[in-house]
């Protein structure tokens, strides 16, 4: 796929100084089609604020001296617990009518990383995956068992219904009406039709809406967390590239750099592009270069999307082959700024 300058050019939000930060932050909230066209600016203002909120949940562990991997939690966090996301309480419906909820979770320093896939009754997805991670001896787990084990850990179990949004399922059934596919009955324990009134955009938004966080402390680690509701309509129990350690995720301080991505999953996993903007990193690019030559490269097999980088001197990087890409950052020297379309500094 043809990269136009546009969406080529770089992403990083301008500082207000020239000190090297002792923290940093930047945060995404999914990329797509996201046109000012497409959002009133009532929902552009919506989007700002959540935004901001989840900067500000991650700048104050950071201001207060505490880690990188604290700071992705709780900014992540934030964002799972609201509608406008496709994570947690926004998380989009598979075709059988549940949400389906990954996440992932990278320490740079000592390169431990957790994942989770296809949740449906642990509120964060994202303290999940850090508990895999601190918890047990594995990277990854699946469906019940993950659930389980989220709830064996002691994290906030709820019922499926919590993560209903209306909007999110006429986006369902639109989907599948267009593909001529069967409609699955409303979940019993939903709200009634028409209960739920939430600023959104329109149901034709073609967006990947994962979230996800980047950061370095003050101590000069780095890490990363990036959370999912996955697909519309997906079936067979489709998994992306969220937990997909090396795809959608991944942070080493060896490195120099932490990754969130989002977009197409299959292209980002073919791709394995977390894993290769890191290796440019290494090789002595920029973040912001790496990230820009990286989604140049998913762009050419097809694929579309956006990442966020952080490397070991605090400077955030965005690049994305798409519109608009939710996105923010907020550090030590700079203070925090948010954007949604391509051409936004």
């Amino acid at each position: 796929m043809a990269q136009t300058p546009a969406q080529t050019q770089p992403r990083t939000p301008a500082p207000t100084t020239t000190d090297a930060p002792r923290w940093s932050l930047a945060i995404h909230g999914g990329a797509g089609v996201i046109e000012r066209a497409g959002l009133t600016p009532e929902q552009d203002g919506a989007y700002r604020a959540s935004l901001n909120r989840a900067l500000a949940a991650g700048a104050a562990v950071l201001e207060s001296g505490g880690a990188a991997l604290d700071a992705v939690q709780a900014a992540v966090q934030v964002m799972e617990d609201d509608p406008l996301f496709n994570a947690g309480r926004g998380a989009v419906f598979t075709a059988a009518g549940r949400n389906e909820l990954d996440a992932a979770v990278m320490n740079g320093p000592d390169l431990t990383a957790g994942a989770v896939a296809g949740l449906t009754t642990t509120r964060h997805p994202i303290a999940a995956a850090r508990a895999v991670m601190e918890q047990s001896p594995h990277v990854m787990l699946i469906g019940p068992g993950a659930d389980a084990f989220a709830a064996q850990a002691g994290l906030e179990q709820v019922d499926p219904a919590f993560f209903f949004t209306e909007r999110r399922w006429r986006g369902l059934i639109k989907a599948l009406t267009e593909a001529g596919l069967p409609l699955p009955e409303r979940p019993a324990a939903a709200p009634a039709p028409g209960a739920q009134a939430a600023v959104a955009p329109p149901l034709n938004e073609k967006k990947f809406g994962t979230v996800g966080a980047v950061a370095l402390d003050s101590q000069g680690r780095l890490a990363a967390a990036t959370s999912t509701g996955g697909m519309t309509a997906k079936r067979w129990g489709r998994v992306g590239d969220v937990p997909v350690i090396d795809a959608g995720t991944y942070a080493s301080n060896r490195d120099g750099c932490a990754v969130s991505a989002t977009g197409s999953g299959e292209y980002f996993i073919r791709s394995t592009v977390a894993r290769d903007i890191c290796r440019r990193t290494a090789d002595g690019a920029t973040v912001q270069t790496a990230a820009e030559a990286e989604i140049a490269d998913v762009g050419s097999i097809g694929g579309d999307g956006g990442v966020i980088v952080m490397g070991l001197t605090g400077t955030p990087a965005f690049a994305m082959n798409t519109s608009g890409m939710y996105r923010g950052a907020v550090s030590s020297a700079a203070p925090a700024h948010v954007a949604i379309y391509a051409d936004e500094p």
